[in-house]
């Protein structure tokens, strides 16, 4: 097979935003010179990747990862940073849709995954002002309180640690009368995105793993018992294949960039506030993303700015008055916060899938694809890299904690762009009215 992409030849800089003013430094990582070979190669330096080859070097693969730009690039270092457990659906679903076995591995899983992000933090000494504070999945409708409830119904059955907060905890904890309730999840957390993504790059470098940054994948054939990838400097070549490339996706593998649809999310960040007004905004360290029809997520970083994202433009912004709702909404949140000056926004692409479950594909023999976290990457992906270097070292398909599914495209994929600004619209204006 081979399969020329669009993919660009010079690597983009990372835009402006306040994770790359403030994150540790990127690692040293040369672009691909030549031909190599390895017993796996990786496209994609987001966290799915990352995550795959320290776990494949770990266990003593001979790994090589090609990056386009450079580790933590696309939405893997510009996302909110929230560290948050479990699906998109709740546990009763999930089990539902995918039967009691593996149902219940899936939730025990996904529910688990900031457990490996912040262990992976301490056994690397990654600096990326990680802080495992607790997820509030907030609800402020009536109709959202109900889902609220009934997911921290299903926790607590489960034994998992999570309370329920109603109204008055909620003002506790949030500064705000805003929400009538929550579930906290004491699992959850936050990190500094860009540079957790760049701590993995330097554990699995550490770990053995060879990483290539300003390295596109331009075509992919298969050669006898190897996959080759053909890069502007050389080839890749190896016996494993590992396609991490999430919602930056291109045509590098047939029908894969049309089985998600790319989605904008931005966020807008304060200049440091003093640390009366800052404490009394999540005071407790946790992060918060609402239930609702449009997700608006925040939380407060260690030197006290104030982190507000949601969906934007469907195209790269930097100015706030861009996202002149969001910052509207904040002061409805908190009226303290008018007149504070927003020092930073940018925003990128995350991956959608029609079904809201990520997704593992086996498409060909030694192949493995994974993306469309649905705005829970840092944990997911985290967590799937392991699961990805399970099964190239052997680990059957039905030892694997998620679902290898058919790859799929999605009917009229084309019109993604105008589908989703619209479904924006709608549910803004659904949940200005409360619906």
């Amino acid at each position: 097979m081979q399969r020329e992409t669009t993919a660009r030849q010079v690597p983009r800089t990372l835009p402006r935003s306040l994770y790359a003013a403030t994150a540790r430094p990127t690692v040293a990582a040369p672009p691909l010179e030549g031909d190599r070979k390895a017993s796996v190669a990786v496209i994609g330096g987001g966290f799915t990747g990352l995550s795959a080859a320290l776990h494949l070097a770990e266990g003593g693969a001979d790994v090589v990862l090609i990056e386009a730009n450079e580790p933590g690039w696309g939405a893997s270092g510009r996302n909110g940073g929230q560290v948050n457990p479990g699906l998109k659906y709740d546990p009763d679903q999930v089990e539902q849709d995918f039967g009691a076995d593996l149902g219940k591995r899936m939730v025990a899983f996904s529910s688990n995954a900031p457990n490996v992000v912040f262990d992976l933090v301490r056994r690397h000494q990654i600096r990326c002002e990680a802080r495992q504070g607790g997820t509030l999945r907030a609800a402020y409708a009536e109709k959202n309180a109900a889902v609220v409830r009934s997911t921290a119904e299903q926790c607590l059955r489960r034994g998992m640690p999570v309370e329920l907060l109603e109204r008055n905890a909620m003002r506790a904890v949030t500064g705000t009368d805003r929400y009538i309730c929550a579930v906290r999840d004491h699992r959850g957390g936050s990190v500094n995105p860009l540079g957790y993504a760049r701590g993995l790059a330097e554990a699995a470098q550490r770990a053995g793993a060879t990483i290539h940054a300003g390295t596109a994948a331009l075509s992919i054939q298969r050669q006898a018992s190897e996959w080759a990838v053909r890069t502007p400097g050389g080839t890749l070549r190896a016996e494993k294949l590992v396609i991490a490339t999430n919602a930056y996706t291109d045509d590098i593998w047939p029908r894969l960039r049309r089985s998600v649809v790319p989605v904008f999310s931005a966020i807008v960040a304060t200049e440091p506030l003093p640390p009366d007004l800052a404490a009394s905004i999540l005071p407790n360290g946790a992060s918060l993303y609402e239930n609702g029809q449009i997700t608006v997520y925040y939380r407060i970083d260690e030197n006290g700015r104030l982190l507000m994202g949601g969906r934007s433009p469907m195209r790269d912004i930097s100015d706030p008055g861009e996202l002149s709702w969001l910052v509207r909404y904040t002061e409805r949140l908190w009226p303290a916060l008018k007149g504070v000056r927003w020092e930073f926004t940018w925003n990128g692409q995350l991956a959608v899938t029609t079904d809201h479950y990520p997704h593992l594909h086996e498409p060909a023999e030694n192949v493995l694809i994974c993306l469309g976290y649905n705005g829970r990457g840092v944990a997911m992906a985290s967590a799937m890299g392991g699961e990805l270097a399970r099964r190239c070292f052997g680990a059957s398909v039905a030892e694997l904690n998620m679902p290898v599914t058919d790859l799929k495209e999605i009917p009229f994929h084309g019109l993604w762009r105008s589908a989703a600004a619209a479904r924006i619209l709608y549910g803004r204006i659904r949940d200005s009215l409360g619906l």
